[in-house]
């Protein structure tokens, strides 16, 4: 087993849950998405304020944008474990990942429920 400070989880069957678990929730989100955009097919800028003004919604996009941050760290940080041999680089790889995933999902909370 992999012990390291940089895993999100506590062992490999908590990270293997959280990606699939965060996978779900991309995929509702997706399919959502997708729905919205072919059921509207006189789709403005009112309409899609709209929908993005309901509590429900910027809720589930939150979910989705914590959803996606995890995913992505937990398949990152399995790639670099995986083929980054040397720790120095490995390290200083996932620290760029971490800064890069909290800027965007800072960004994304500051978009969503920003004035």
């Amino acid at each position: 087993m992999v012990t390291n400070i940089t895993n999100l989880g506590r062992s490999g069957l908590s990270d293997w849950l959280l990606q699939r678990v965060s996978a779900v929730i991309l995929a509702l989100y997706t399919l959502f998405i997708v729905g919205f955009l072919l059921l509207s097919p006189g789709l403005d800028y009112a309409a899609w304020s709209g929908l993005f003004s309901a509590t429900w919604m910027r809720i589930f996009s939150l979910l989705a944008f914590i959803s996606l941050a995890a995913h992505a760290w937990v398949g990152l940080w399995t790639v670099t474990t995986d083929y980054l041999k040397s720790t120095g680089v490995r390290v200083a790889v996932q620290l760029i990942i971490i800064l890069a995933i909290f800027v965007f999902l800072v960004w994304g909370i500051i978009v969503l429920w920003g004035a």
